[in-house]
């Protein structure tokens, strides 16, 4: 009745109540979110170290680090499990950000980029149809 009443599971009433019993209302005090992993100061110092290390010291084989490799570093390295947005929150907390490429890539070919903005963009950018009273859209402009 009273875990019904309060939309709670009826262990969970069993286990406030022997709480009670145990150490009267100071016994029912919560004590924080249950399970809630955390990486000390000097566990993240650790991970800086690692981090700073690259990726491909730690066997991923590009210069990139996304928010699941570094999570597969916490697990290896400091045997500690946390989720990607946890692991998302802890380098912010930090300071540190999504990377961005310092430079652009080697293989660029600037010409050839300022001839595709320059021919092949207008005529992909412009290939839509006008509306207008011919149009085969549902929608037609007001007239006037």
């Amino acid at each position: 009745m009273i875990a019904k009443d309060l939309g709670v599971s009826v262990r969970s009433v069993e286990r406030w109540r022997r709480a009670w019993r145990a150490g009267g209302m100071e016994g029912l005090r919560s004590a924080g979110p249950a399970n809630s992993p955390t990486i000390t100061d000097a566990q993240f110092a650790v991970l800086e170290e690692e981090l700073g290390r690259g990726p491909a010291a730690h066997g991923f084989e590009d210069e990139r680090w996304t928010l699941v490799r570094v999570q597969a570093v916490i697990r290896r390295r400091l045997r500690v499990s946390l989720s990607v947005a946890t692991v998302r929150r802890l380098l912010k907390r930090h300071g540190w950000s999504w990377q961005a490429p310092a430079r652009r890539a080697l293989e660029r070919d600037e010409h050839a980029v300022e001839l595709w903005k320059k021919e092949v963009w207008p005529r992909v950018k412009g290939s839509r149809r006008p509306l207008g009273p011919g149009s085969s859209s549902r929608t037609r402009p007001a007239s006037r």
